[in-house]
């Protein structure tokens, strides 16, 4: 995962992003490590945070750049027949 990094190039320290999550520095320290699990709802919290995608946290993209936000019905087009 690309936590540490994402955190260094923000300036951030452990502690500051275990505030964001709320969890103790040593579990967050146990996620940049990959020895703690992190849940689905801090890595979308973290996605959010730094304004990226969860895909480019868990390094399956190298694409930085968060997905543009779900525009739930107000896309859609009408269906004629």
């Amino acid at each position: 995962m690309r936590l540490k990094d994402l955190r260094e190039d923000h300036d951030l320290l452990q502690k500051d992003i275990a505030k964001v999550l709320n969890v103790a520095e040593r579990t967050y320290s146990g996620y940049e490590t990959e020895t703690r699990w992190l849940s689905k709802e801090s890595l979308i919290q973290l996605a959010k945070f730094y304004n990226t995608s969860t895909d480019y946290i868990l390094e399956l993209t190298n694409i930085k750049t968060a997905y543009p936000k779900n525009q739930k019905n107000k896309d859609k087009k009408k269906v004629t027949n």
